[in-house]
């Protein structure tokens, strides 16, 4: 029996699980993946919003500002990449100039700071790439970029040094309160019981909720399709650029990402499948053609991969974060959509003060606020990388050609707290595989250093989890 499970390890259900591990009381992740941040968190537009898109006085947008403003020391006290690169919504139709000021109204509202609207050739002096077509822009110099996956490994490992444990590949089957006042959890890997539970499971909260509530709950799940742009046009845009917004959503945006890349995407296309992560063509063309609109001359040439996500949208277009009425004990944190990342380190904070007012929590002596993350060899010089290799001689063998990435720096993955057990485990902590070539040289030398470091054959490693093997079967005995 544990105080709290969290059932998700998104990016809301990690800075949820930190946030308590301030606290003297047992908390207990349950995730059906085999690792962290595998399902909304880790395909998004990787951004920090100012905060000017989210009605007044919701939610969203509170936790939208006050998330931002907590960025700057959140990563400088985990040790990972952000950027206040400024964010730029562009007008392209003059008689749709008034739509600039109501953004830039609602943002004052929501208290985003040093919102300015540009001319059309303020716009283009910033940002010479821009459609020949702006007619004027609404700049936020507080929008920023981030890694997602980075972040939410980050607040995943720094709550596991703090005490709280992670459960992985343990799908929640069913959810019952007992005769003893206890939630019971039935999962594929035995039960769970808890005090209270946190349910932060991204576009499957909904069948979380519904085990617990007569007030049944629907989530829609929006697709979203993406194109990852080579570092050689990482700097086509220096700001995060959006088109004005619609009922669908913030629209399509190009973006650098912290690690040089250009993005750009998504589109916004609801479906009826929770796993449905297949891209498209209709889905690619689309946000191609209207990226198009606003950035001028694209170079979609020099695209090295395409991804989709599903956002958890429901019909009110806002975060859902309360106890439910007929669940007492039971936290329903859905319909965390964009701009969730953004607002992730709120979230884990308002959650963290409504558990500790309800089982009256109090904060640890010994609590750890920092984390270090792994050695990064790009960029040290030369006398850094001698010196490093002196210490380590696995950081002089280059894994990863693309992205430059030593076995040390696998080594260090691996072996770290939630340490990763996948080629994606990896590749998400370090980057080997993400370059030009996605893996395709890589990917042999990251399994053998998997197979020797954790002792799994072949045939058991995988790219993320579950039945994406790669060894099926050996078709020849050893040599």
């Amino acid at each position: 029996m544990v105080d709290v499970i969290v059932i998700g390890a998104g990016v809301s259900g990690c800075a949820i699980a930190r946030e308590l591990s301030r606290y003297d009381a047992s908390v207990c992740v349950l995730e059906k993946c085999e690792d962290v941040c595998e399902g909304t968190s880790k395909a998004n537009s990787a951004i920090v919003h100012a905060g000017f898109d989210a009605d007044e006085g919701s939610l969203m947008a509170k936790l939208n500002v006050k998330g931002n403003e907590m960025m700057d020391d959140l990563s400088r006290d985990l040790d990972i990449p952000f950027k206040r690169n400024g964010s730029m919504v562009v007008c392209i139709h003059k008689e749709e100039l008034d739509g600039l000021k109501t953004l830039y109204d609602r943002g004052v509202k929501n208290g985003v700071k040093g919102l300015k609207i540009l001319s059309r050739e303020e716009a283009l002096e910033m940002e010479p790439n821009l459609s020949e077509n702006v007619e004027g822009a609404l700049y936020a110099p507080t929008g920023g970029i981030i890694c997602p996956f980075e972040l939410t490994i980050a607040m995943a490992e720094n709550a596991s040094v703090n005490g709280v444990e992670f459960r992985f590949n343990t799908k929640v089957e069913d959810i019952k309160k007992g005769e003893d006042g206890l939630w019971h959890i039935r999962t594929n890997n035995g039960e769970y019981v808890s005090r209270y539970v946190v349910n932060a499971a991204g576009v499957h909260a909904d069948e979380i909720h519904n085990m617990v509530s007569a007030d049944k709950m629907h989530i829609i799940e929006r697709r979203g399709d993406y194109c990852l742009l080579d570092k050689q046009v990482g700097n086509y845009v220096s700001h995060t650029i959006f088109p004005q917004p619609t009922k669908f959503g913030k629209g399509v945006l190009v973006t650098p990402t912290v690690h040089g890349n250009l993005l750009v995407g998504p589109t916004a296309i609801d479906i009826e499948n929770k796993e449905g992560t297949a891209t498209t063509a209709a889905g690619i063309n689309e946000l191609t053609a209207k990226a198009s609109e606003n950035v001028r001359n694209l170079p979609m040439r020099n695209v090295i991969t395409s991804f989709a996500g599903l956002r958890a949208h429901l019909e009110r277009h806002e975060f859902v974060i309360e106890e439910v009425k007929d669940a007492p004990c039971f936290i329903d944190v859905a319909g965390i959509e964009s701009p969730g990342l953004s607002a992730s380190p709120a979230i884990g904070q308002m959650v963290a003060d409504m558990l500790k007012e309800k089982m009256s929590l109090i904060p640890k002596d010994n609590w750890i606020g920092t984390r270090k993350g792994i050695t990064r060899t790009e960029g040290l010089s030369v006398e850094e990388m001698n010196e490093l290799i002196k210490k380590n001689p696995a950081y002089g063998t280059i894994v990863c050609r693309c992205e430059s990435i030593t076995e040390g720096e696998i080594l260090d993955a691996i072996h770290r707290p939630l340490g990763a057990r996948s080629l994606d485990g990896v590749k998400r902590r370090t980057r080997a595989g993400m370059g030009r070539c996605q893996a395709g040289f890589c990917s042999p030398r990251t399994m053998e250093i998997l197979n020797r470091e954790l002792g799994l054959s072949y045939e058991e490693i995988t790219k993320s989890g579950g039945r994406s093997n790669i060894v099926i079967e050996r078709t020849k005995g050893e040599v």
